[in-house]
């Protein structure tokens, strides 16, 4: 699995990997601190697509560069800061990429962080609609482009 990952999502996933399971959710946390706010110019537009299937009241948007580099954008509440450490995680791990990177990216690449000892299967499932929500968004944005 870990060979389909950008190298910056990669780093983050072995740093997860590598610590003990008492300093996860501390940095699972940290994360949730990183997502800046949206841009004002897509908060209200219909570029922020809410995903129904998360538990949190949770929104996104992606766009592309012309030269193809994918940036993304999170409307997440502080109140649920392991969803939104998930979205730091993504936000920090994919930013950047390629389209075709992105689509390369397992829906369960959590695995390998060590997330399910500390998420419920709930917000799990949350999470991977998450990363099927930009694996959506930019297809159809791919398909446009063509």
């Amino acid at each position: 699995m870990s060979s389909q990952l950008p190298a910056k999502l990669q780093g983050i996933v072995d740093q997860f990997a590598a610590a003990p399971r008492e300093l996860r959710l501390p940095a699972l946390l940290g994360y949730s601190r990183r997502v800046p706010e949206p841009p004002r110019h897509l908060i209200d537009s219909a570029a922020f697509e809410k995903v129904p299937e998360c538990q949190t009241p949770f929104a996104l948007a992606t766009e592309l560069d012309p030269d193809g580099a994918v940036h993304l954008h999170f409307d997440a509440p502080a109140e649920a800061p392991t969803v939104r450490g998930f979205a730091g995680i993504l936000r920090e791990g994919l930013e950047g990429a390629s389209v075709e990177e992105i689509q390369r990216v397992p829906l369960d690449f959590y695995m390998d962080m060590g997330l399910i000892e500390l998420v419920t299967p709930l917000r799990l499932r949350g999470m991977e609609a998450i990363l099927a929500r930009i694996k959506s968004r930019l297809k159809e944005a791919d398909a446009g482009a063509a």
